[in-house]
C-alpha cells in the first residue's frame, strides 16, 4: 500500500496539469457546436469578421475560417471561403498534425513599393496563450516577402491547437498588435440570433 501512494500523486498531479488543456480544448469544442447554424442565410462581408492590423506601410488582414464563424457570412463570400479552407484542409491537417486544423486566411497589403513582410512573425494570442502556424501560401509571390505598391499576399494560417473563436483573440505582429477580435465577437452573437430567427431553427 505504501509503494502505491507516491505512484498515486504522481498520477493525480499529472492529470491536474493536463486538465486545463483538455477543458480549454473541451469548451471550445462545446461552443463550436452551440454556434452551429444552418448555412446560407447570414449577411456579414468578409470585412465585418476580419482583424486588420497596420504595421507602418503594411495592412495585415486575419479571417477565420472555420465554420463558426463563416456562416454568419453572406452566402457566396461563405461558399467561397468555405471552399477556399477545404481545398488545403487536407494538406494543413498533414502538416499541422492536428486533425482538425484551425484556419485562417492571412493577407499583407502595401501601401509603399518594395516593402518587406515577414509571415512567421504573425501570431495569435489567445487566451493568453502565443499560437504559432504553419504557413501554406496562396498567391505565388508570397515566398519573395516583398511588396510592390499595392500589392496584395495571401496565404493560409494553419494552427493545431483548438480555438473558441467566443473569447479573446489578439492578432500580433511584430511589436504591433490589436484586440480589435472582441469587438467582432458581438457582431458574430448578433448575426447568429438573427439566422437563428429568420430560419426557424
Amino acid at each position: 500500500m505504501r509503494a502505491l501512494i507516491p505512484f498515486m500523486a504522481a498520477t493525480i498531479a499529472a492529470s491536474s496539469v493536463a486538465a486545463p488543456a483538455a477543458l480549454i480544448a473541451q469548451e471550445a469544442t462545446t461552443r463550436s457546436e452551440k454556434a452551429q447554424i444552418p448555412a446560407g442565410h447570414g449577411t456579414l462581408k468578409q470585412d465585418e469578421f476580419t482583424v486588420q492590423l497596420r504595421s507602418g506601410p503594411l495592412l495585415i488582414k486575419v479571417t477565420p475560417l472555420s465554420e463558426t464563424v463563416i456562416r454568419m457570412a453572406a452566402p457566396d463570400t461563405y461558399e467561397r471561403l468555405r471552399a477556399l479552407g477545404e481545398s488545403r484542409r487536407k494538406e494543413a491537417a498533414s502538416r499541422s498534425g492536428s486533425n482538425e486544423p484551425q484556419l485562417f486566411l492571412v493577407s499583407f497589403f502595401s501601401y509603399q513599393p518594395d516593402v518587406p513582410f515577414q509571415p512567421e512573425d504573425l501570431q495569435l494570442v489567445h487566451q493568453g496563450r502565443p499560437m504559432r502556424a504553419v504557413i501554406l501560401p496562396i498567391t505565388p509571390g508570397w515566398g519573395t516577402q516583398r511588396l510592390k505598391q499595392q500589392d496584395l499576399q495571401t496565404a493560409i494560417y494553419a494552427f493545431s491547437d483548438a480555438i473558441d473563436y467566443y473569447t479573446s483573440l489578439t492578432v500580433q505582429y511584430g511589436t504591433f498588435q490589436t484586440d480589435a477580435w472582441q469587438q467582432i465577437i458581438s457582431k458574430l452573437e448578433t448575426e447568429r440570433n438573427k439566422i437563428l430567427s429568420r430560419s426557424g431553427t
